[in-house]
């Protein structure tokens, strides 16, 4: 499957292992996608997590993405800690089972951020919007 190394654990509840495969990166249920991954995985996370749907955060300069955590705020938190920049992380949701068109909904509590004039839970640029469609269009196969 991959190869795994121990990495220290920042709180005792954190998770203390991470999975190196061809893919991407497992870390617990977390994924850190660099490639691709199926839709059929994202729907496997989905019914382990929250049934319908999977909390993603893109990172839209390095054009990866977190999937399958908790909370978008611990995605985003691996994300920093590979080096990406909070003012290019974006949370998502995404819900495999809906139409390509109707499956990204952009709602997160990490995208307010009033210093680049994010205002909401949402993607306020329209431009933004359309850069996370597409690198999540190109880390899911479809």
């Amino acid at each position: 499957m991959g190869s795994w190394v121990q990495i220290p654990p920042s709180r005792p509840e954190k998770l203390t292992y991470k999975i190196i495969t061809n893919t991407g990166v497992l870390e617990g249920k977390m994924r850190l996608i660099r490639k691709e991954v199926s839709l059929e995985e994202l729907k496997e996370i989905a019914k382990d997590t929250f049934g319908d749907l999977v909390k993603a955060v893109v990172d839209v300069e390095k054009e990866i993405m977190v999937v399958g955590g908790q909370l978008h705020s611990d995605e985003e938190e691996l994300l920093l800690k590979n080096g990406s920049r909070q003012e290019n992380l974006w949370g998502i949701n995404l819900y495999p089972d809906l139409e390509p068109a109707e499956w990204i909904e952009f709602d997160s509590v990490i995208n307010l951020k009033p210093s680049i004039g994010n205002l909401t839970r949402g993607v306020d640029n329209p431009q933004i919007r359309e850069k996370i469609q597409r690198i999540v269009n190109k880390l899911v196969q479809r």
